[in-house]
Parts: C-alpha cells; structure tokens; sequence
C-alpha cells in the first residue's frame, strides 16, 4: 500500500509526522518504507529522510534532491538540474511496494506545490492511486488551510484517510483547541492525532496516541 503525506503548509511538521506515522504503522504490524522523492535546501547527510531515519530506525529512501530550499522545479533550475518526472518518481515509488508494507511518500511544502513544472504531489497520488494524510498547523487559521487542502484533493479525486495536527502548543491557546474539535467538522474527514511541540525525546509514546484510519487497521 502507498500512501502519500502533504501538508497544509511547509514547516508544519509534516517530517515529524511522517516519523510518528511510520512508528505507529510498525507498532500496528506493517513493514514501513518512509520515502522522500524530492528533497531540497539540505547539505549532504541531512534533510528529511534522514531525520526520519533517525527518530525510526528505519530505512528510508530519496530520488533526487537540489541544493536551494525552494519548489523542487525552481530549486531544479536554478541549479541546472533535470527535474524529475512523474512518471520515473512513480516508477521509483512503486519498486518499493509489496503486500503487508506500506510506502509513505513525504511531499514538499503543500499539496499543489510543484514538483516539476508539469506535476504536484496531488498529480503523483492519482498516478499511484494513494490516499493522502494531510498534516496541518493547528492555530488561528488553520481550519481555512485544512479545509482547503482536502477539498482540493477530493475535487482531484483523491481520498484522504485524515488529518494530523503538527507542532501543537504545549499550552494551546483557545483557537488551538477549537480547532481540534472543528478539524474534522469542517473538512468531513477524521482528525487522527496531534504531535506536540518538543515531543522528539518521546515520538514512540506520541505515535502509539495516533488513531489510524480503519484503511490501516489490522
């Protein structure tokens, strides 16, 4: 199975999630493989994949990376590099695919950013035939960008499995903690968890909280 995880925004915590996701899916009973096609603005020996690595134990996987933390077919140009097809990050994505695993596959930024010219994540998640997880910040404003999001996912034709809040406050305030409740009423799918702000010491106990989407439950 392949899934695909976007988030709302950049810097949302979709990495995080991507990490909490991948524990929590093992604990389920899955082989997990957390892959990240398009990495940019990170050193050699740094960026997402390797984070997730690091908070997982997991092995994971990139297809091309740029050196500029921009839209990977800005980042792409701007250094003179190809940019990648959807159809070989497709091909690449399913390699890794077999019965009782699942693929994650972490976008850039949001769902409509572009990953070459011609594609976005959303565009890539239809090819595959993947649901999607959305990652979204959980303060003032945040129920406007997740309602966007899945609406604009679901008008693609895409199913979106639910919503993970990243980056919550440690003390949220009262438009934080409205918005948990509202999440899920205002954007028709479920809420399935938030990840705290510094809970990297404590990911294994945070991701075992995460409800999966009865699609993951075995």
């Amino acid at each position: 199975m392949i899934i695909c995880v976007t988030g709302t925004n950049t810097d949302v915590g979709k990495t995080i999630a991507t990490a909490a996701l991948s524990l929590r899916l093992k604990e389920a009973g899955w082989e997990v493989i957390p892959t990240k096609p398009l990495q940019t603005g990170e050193a050699p020996g740094q960026g997402d994949a390797l984070t997730v690595k690091a908070l997982t134990g997991l092995d994971t996987f990139e297809f091309a990376r740029y050196p500029e933390p921009l839209a990977p077919n800005l980042a792409a140009k701007r250094a003179g590099l190809p940019q990648a097809s959807k159809s070989e990050v497709a091909a690449w994505v399913r390699q890794f695919d077999a019965p009782g695993r699942v693929v994650l596959v972490e976008g850039a930024g949001g769902l409509l950013v572009r990953l070459a010219d011609d594609w976005t994540l959303a565009d890539l998640a239809l090819e595959l035939r993947a649901p999607l997880i959305v990652v979204t910040s959980t303060g003032l404003g945040s129920l406007n960008s997740a309602e966007l999001t899945v609406e604009a996912a679901q008008r693609r034709g895409l199913e979106v499995l639910g919503l993970i809040g990243g980056r919550l406050p440690v003390t949220p305030d009262l438009a934080t903690q409205l918005n948990l409740t509202e999440f899920p009423e205002v954007t028709g799918v479920p809420y399935l968890g938030s990840l705290p702000e510094g809970c990297l010491n404590r990911l294994p106990q945070v991701a075992s909280e995460l409800m999966l989407p009865e699609l993951l439950q075995r």
